[in-house]
């Protein structure tokens, strides 16, 4: 098709306004559909990826018959959505992220920090707390709290029963430092997504938001140190060697390329930069040092559907689903903005937030914790929030790293709080699975760890405090730095 027929075909100019039926809410439909379809899979237990996928999708074909101008406009909006800046720089983002994170497992790197568990011959409490601390060490380094939460549920919380650690409070640390991390990692889906939806660089970003993750961890360390303990201590010796023997210390080597990244991103480097230097440096690391095979970081394998395997191919294929769904999502924030939705709703919050900042952090704040709640996937949360979170904050000069943060930490904290949230129903079902292995393990269920997910509730409450009070408040300049008072219309 020449280049002439394909711009006839898919339309070569954007689309600037659509009109709806039922108003400037007919522009909602589509996001509205996918919120309730995400709730609905949720309370029904059937929430998945690519279920959520089909919720976006769905909810856009719908939109088509609420849409009252030509039907080709509607899909050329579509487009126009789909195509923005946001959701392929957090898609490329992410697929380094994930190639990056299952090259460090492959070097053994929770195995390693399983053996820092192992030989301090902590117990009780303490060993709830050293959790925490592991887990949020390994959730930064890797920047995913879903693998966080699966691997930690697999080796740290059997032997944390095992030394005396209440099984609550294990499964509660270790999602309470996949928070940690999911909030604060440069390379987290989260921060990606913070940082690209408004507009900010992700070291700046994490830079700024250190002092909110660390006023909620300090406290959340404390609480598991206290009351981690259990009266009824399995003390399974046996259980206790089997799991000894999968520790490696060596694994710990992994941390040199979580180092490298880190510094270079805070020195200003592109992520993307940061991260290539990262895997470059692992995937030497790996056999090098003995420490896992190339056949693990990637093989081609004629047997197996994909053909080409290994830790590169499972970092973005893991990605691909949500890649898909981001886009879907961005673009039916782009019909919001078209039909005047977005416009309609900043009107009616200006209403009653009037000249005040405070009651516009206020809003954000609201605004991302109801979504939060209602879908079970942070990221897919996160990209939904987003445009509203920009809209308002940009009309009150709010700093872009502070809408970020706002954006992010909520996201990060909720996500792993609810019972029906992914997460927890991902650690419930994996510690289920380990009962396979240790038939005295007790499985915790989602209702019982949600109260105790401290960094979690922690941060929530530290980012209300900070719409309140106003703390760490910064208005954006005319070239985007950051100013304590804010700039005059």
């Amino acid at each position: 098709m020449s280049s002439e027929n394909l711009d006839r075909a898919v339309g070569n100019k954007r689309i600037q306004r659509l009109n709806f039926r039922i108003g400037a809410f007919g522009a909602a439909v589509p996001l509205l559909f996918f919120v309730i379809w995400a709730i609905t899979i949720s309370v029904l237990q059937l929430s998945s990826e690519v279920g959520l996928v089909m919720g976006a999708v769905l909810g856009l074909g719908l939109g088509l018959f609420f849409c009252k101008s030509k039907w080709a406009d509607y899909a050329q909006g579509l487009f126009d959505g789909l195509a923005q800046p946001i959701g392929v720089i957090a898609m490329v983002a992410w697929f380094y992220a994930g190639m990056f994170a299952q090259i460090l497992q492959v070097g053994g790197l929770v195995e390693g920090l399983v053996w820092v568990g192992a030989i301090t011959g902590l117990t009780g409490g303490l060993f709830v707390a050293l959790t925490f601390l592991l887990a949020s060490t390994f959730s930064t380094a890797v920047g995913t709290g879903y693998g966080t939460t699966v691997a930690f549920c697999t080796l740290m919380y059997p032997a944390g029963v095992a030394v005396g650690a209440d099984p609550v409070m294990m499964f509660a640390a270790i999602l309470a430092g996949a928070v940690f991390g999911d909030n604060l990692a440069p390379v987290s889906d989260t921060t990606i997504v913070s940082a690209a939806t408004q507009d900010a660089d992700v070291p700046g970003v994490v830079r700024s938001r250190f002092k909110y993750s660390i006023a909620a961890a300090i406290p959340t360390l404390i609480l598991f140190a206290i009351f981690g303990g259990s009266e009824n201590a399995s003390q399974n010796q046996s259980a206790i060697s089997d799991m000894m023997n999968q520790t490696n210390p060596s694994g710990l080597l992994m941390l040199i390329p979580f180092a490298l990244v880190l510094f270079l991103a805070l020195k200003g480097h592109h992520l993307i930069t940061s991260l290539s230097w990262g895997i470059l440096l692992a995937v030497l690391m790996i056999p090098l040092l003995n420490l896992g095979t190339f056949g693990g970081i990637i093989r081609f394998n004629p047997d197996s559907d994909a053909i080409v395997e290994g830790a590169l191919i499972d970092g973005v294929s893991g990605y691909m689903n949500m890649a898909i769904l981001i886009l879907l999502i961005v673009a039916s924030a782009h019909l919001l903005k078209l039909g005047g939705t977005m416009e309609v709703i900043t009107r009616t919050l200006v209403k009653w937030i009037k000249n005040s900042v405070r009651r516009a952090e206020l809003a954000i704040w609201s605004i991302v914790a109801l979504l939060n709640s209602a879908i079970t996937i942070n990221t897919a949360a996160e990209i939904a929030a987003a445009p509203f979170v920009k809209e308002i904050g940009e009309k009150y000069k709010i700093h872009s790293y502070r809408r970020a943060n706002m954006l992010d930490a909520v996201t990060s904290a909720l996500g792993y709080i609810f019972p029906w949230g992914a997460p927890v129903l991902l650690g419930w079902s994996t510690i289920k699975m380990m009962k396979e292995t240790y038939e005295w393990l007790p499985v915790v269920d989602p209702t019982s760890v949600f109260p105790f997910v401290f960094q979690g509730w922690l941060l929530v409450i530290v980012m209300l405090i900070a719409a309140i009070t106003g703390w760490g408040l910064r208005y954006q300049g005319e070239n985007g730095e950051e100013l304590k008072e804010r700039p005059k219309d």
